[in-house]
């Protein structure tokens, strides 16, 4: 996976507010200018921007197009994620540890 894609795509205020919006479900183009009061062309490119980094994916349905989070790039960005939880965990305990002989220390 890219991850250079995926976080560029993803770092833009307005492409990180579409990915909340999406996040409700499903929205047409219409809808999420309505909801940013951005042009619909602005939109479109962003939508553009995240159907290529895999964030979004379209389904036509009759006249109007339908955006919806891309689940997989989600999981594939969560399991990316889930290989720093042992180093954060172990940081934390450590963290604590510290603050525990500070606490003991001043009570002295």
């Amino acid at each position: 996976m890219n991850m250079d894609t995926f976080f560029a795509a993803v770092a833009e205020p307005n492409r990180l507010r579409i990915i909340e919006m999406l996040r409700d479900g499903p929205s047409s183009v219409n809808a999420l200018v309505e909801r940013l009061h951005l042009k619909q062309p602005l939109v479109s490119k962003h939508l553009r921007i995240l159907a290529g980094a895999g964030v979004v994916r379209v389904r036509p349905q009759a006249q109007l197009r339908f955006y919806e989070l891309d689940e997989a790039k989600f999981k594939e960005i969560d399991m990316w994620l889930d290989t720093f939880a042992h180093t954060w965990t172990q940081r934390l305990e450590n963290l604590d540890t510290v603050l525990q002989d500070m606490e003991e220390d001043s009570g002295r």
